[in-house]
């Protein structure tokens, strides 16, 4: 899988704006978390469309980031954690052990 870091504020600003043309994926991870690595393992051996981007987002380089996501999106912080953004809102938002490609792709209008 090509993660897209997500690393700054005017970076989430783009992956906005982009998502009034197509669906766009952030992943919150948590490398100090087992079940963060446990949903971030599980979405690479599950693969994705190459047109989907997926952002991803290291909690603990860049906690300010996961905030504005919050208050943007209205959105609950979680970690881990899997937004798909599209048209500028959070159509889909869920966590833990609940992440799952299938969902992912559902909710991006991807099946």
């Amino acid at each position: 899988m090509n993660w897209i870091e997500l690393a700054s504020p005017a970076q989430l600003d783009a992956l906005i704006e982009a998502s009034s043309a197509k669906a766009q994926v952030i992943f919150k991870h948590s490398t100090r978390c087992s079940i963060s690595i446990m949903a971030k393992s599980r979405l690479e051996r599950a693969g994705k469309p190459d047109e989907l981007p997926f952002y991803y987002l290291d909690l603990l380089s860049y906690r300010p980031i996961s905030n504005k996501i919050a208050e943007v999106f209205d959105v609950e912080h979680q970690s881990p954690q899997v937004l798909v953004i599209k048209n500028g809102e959070c159509i889909y938002s869920e966590s833990h052990s609940g992440i799952s490609m299938d969902e992912i792709l559902e909710k991006a209008g991807m099946n």
